[in-house]
């Protein structure tokens, strides 16, 4: 996610250059057909151009409408996904406790050396499906062992990467440990059991509304359309404006250049904007940083376990966060 206040020229330059020069090119001739090569047929008059840009703009500003949408959707199923998180870790550190609290269970209370472990490895299992999450939308499995395995159990880390959805299998690693503590250790009773049953099944619509925007392509009618409708416009803008210029004189008809230029670049522009909101799981510069929100989880939980050599913030890199 791009963080600086304002666009630097050189990220300006790299997204319209291409358009800026192909549509100087092309007014350019036109200018030179029209004026020194005296073919005048190659007009057309100014009030279709008027009537089809206003129909263009109406278009992709629908089409943006849907694309800042979905980015806007994944940036609060994130917000989401972080307050479970803290939940799912408050509830693990306050609910096992020391008391044997289930009916029919007969176990010793549990050990400090025993709560311990247990709250590490259910906290740091919830930090582990936070990145599987997030390696899973981006298509990214060779980052496994760097942000996933190192807060899993080797068997089970070896176990849940060869998985189809691993983020899905955590959760359902989580709720069997729910289960265990419950019927075996006597560590929940009914109602704790239920209450963080609930909290894993909001990760889990959490994890199914990311999924849903990732594997939903943003409808290509809009998106093929609203481009051919841009560039037609843009083609047309010389030729409309060309006979409106040469009402000012015969050397006027060269100020079709710029400003054809300067209205085509806009309306390109609007449109590449759109575009790159279309899937905001694809760690590009307008994407959603989950690489650093999965950090500030991880953060949070390991806190709240009590340690205090944790990692730092992400910081943005070329004004980026990931």
């Amino acid at each position: 996610m791009y963080i600086r206040e304002n666009l630097r020229w050189h990220i300006i330059w790299k997204l319209g250059w291409k358009s800026v020069a192909i549509f100087t090119v092309y007014s350019a001739l036109v200018c030179l057909v029209y004026g020194p090569l005296n073919f005048h047929s190659v007009a057309i008059p100014w009030q279709p151009v008027a009537t089809l840009g206003t129909a263009v703009a109406f278009y992709i500003g629908f089409k943006n409408n849907g694309s800042y949408d979905r980015f806007w959707e994944g940036r609060q199923l994130w917000g989401g996904i972080v307050n479970s998180s803290r939940t799912s870790a408050v509830q693990i550190l306050e609910f096992v406790t020391s008391v044997v609290d289930a009916p029919g269970v007969d176990a010793p209370a549990a050990s400090a050396e025993e709560l311990t472990h247990r709250h590490r490895r259910m906290v740091y299992r919830q930090i582990a499906w936070c990145n599987a999450l997030r390696i899973h939308l981006r298509r990214q499995p060779e980052q496994w062992d760097a942000a996933v395995g190192p807060f899993l159990e080797e068997e089970e880390s070896e176990k849940l990467r060869q998985m189809a959805n691993p983020p899905a299998q955590l959760i359902r690693q989580q709720a069997a440990e729910l289960r265990r503590l419950r019927e075996e250790r006597g560590l929940l009773n009914d109602f704790q059991h239920v209450t963080m049953m609930n909290t894993l099944e909001v990760l889990y619509n959490l994890q199914g509304g990311c999924e849903r925007i990732k594997n939903t392509p943003f409808p290509r009618q809009y998106a093929f359309f609203s481009m051919v409708f841009v560039y037609l416009f843009a083609a047309l803008m010389p030729l409309g404006l060309v006979t409106e210029f040469a009402k000012m004189g015969p050397t006027h008809i060269w100020l079709t250049v710029p400003f054809s230029v300067m209205v085509s670049w806009v309306f390109t522009t609007i449109e590449k904007v759109g575009h790159s909101s279309e899937n905001p799981f694809e760690n590009n510069m307008n994407d959603v940083s989950m690489t650093a929100i999965c950090r500030s989880i991880e953060i949070d939980l390991r806190q709240m376990l009590g340690e205090t050599e944790v990692p730092p913030k992400l910081e943005p890199v070329e004004d980026i966060l990931y």
